[in-house]
C-alpha cells in the first residue's frame, strides 16, 4: 500500500510531504536544484490531515483571496504555505524549517501558479488517503 503523500509544484521546483510510517512524514523540498531541504518531521495523521482540509476549504471558497496554512498549528511548524491567487490558481510560498521555530534554519522558496483544479486533486487524494 502506498504511503499517503502531497506533491506540489514542477520537475524544477516542487514541495513533497510523504508519510515514511506511523506518525513519520519526509519533507522534502528542491528549488531549481539550487534550494534543496529533505527531513523527517513527527507529524499525526490528524494533523496532516488537518493540513490539507484547511487548503481545500480556501480552494472551495468563492473569493479569490489569498491564504496561509500550516501544518501544525500551535506549536513549532516545519511546514508554513503561503498561497497568493494567479490566473485560475495560485501561487506559493513556501516555508521549510527542520527545527521548528528556530529562526536561522530554515528554507523559503517559491512555487509557480497551480491550477486550482489541480490543487484540489492533490489535497483531495491526501485527505483521503488519510482515512478523513
Amino acid at each position: 500500500m502506498e504511503e499517503p503523500q502531497m506533491r506540489l509544484g514542477t520537475d524544477d521546483a516542487w514541495l513533497d510531504l510523504t508519510r515514511t510510517g506511523g506518525d513519520t512524514w519526509r519533507l522534502s523540498a528542491n528549488w531549481c536544484s539550487l534550494l534543496t531541504a529533505d527531513f523527517t518531521v513527527d507529524l499525526s495523521d490528524a494533523e496532516v490531515a488537518d493540513f490539507a482540509g484547511q487548503v481545500l476549504s480556501r480552494l472551495g471558497e468563492a473569493s479569490n483571496a489569498g491564504f496561509s496554512a500550516v501544518v501544525t498549528p500551535g506549536r513549532n511548524n516545519p511546514l508554513a504555505l503561503k498561497a497568493q491567487p494567479v490566473g485560475n490558481g495560485f501561487a506559493f510560498f513556501v516555508r521549510l524549517t527542520p527545527n521548528g521555530d528556530d529562526t536561522v534554519c530554515h528554507l523559503q522558496m517559491e512555487l509557480n501558479s497551480i491550477a486550482i483544479s489541480d490543487l484540489r486533486e492533490v489535497f483531495d487524494s491526501l485527505h483521503a488517503a488519510l482515512g478523513t
